[in-house]
């Protein structure tokens, strides 16, 4: 039975799976909580060349991808694509 992880997270059975294959909370969280849309291609959000590297790096940060202090604009991106 899956753990109910309450209103912050809104796949709790995603989210079990994800920690199982050895994902972080934190990105285990944001894959749970971003639901089918963030896998349909053409979504509305720019291509990350487009971004800033503040954003970049922000989003890095939500993924909790470790190493992105360190990391340029092209780096952010390609591990983000990851």
């Amino acid at each position: 039975m899956t753990k109910d992880h309450g209103n912050s997270i809104k796949d709790d059975e995603k989210y079990e799976a994800l920690r199982d294959e050895g994902y972080s909370k934190s990105k285990s969280a944001a894959i749970a909580n971003a639901g089918d849309s963030a896998s349909a291609k053409g979504g509305s959000n720019p291509a990350y060349e487009e971004w800033t590297k503040q954003e970049l790096y922000s989003r890095a940060q939500e993924l909790d991808i470790e190493g992105r202090s360190d990391m340029s604009k092209d780096e952010l991106i390609e591990a983000l694509r990851k």
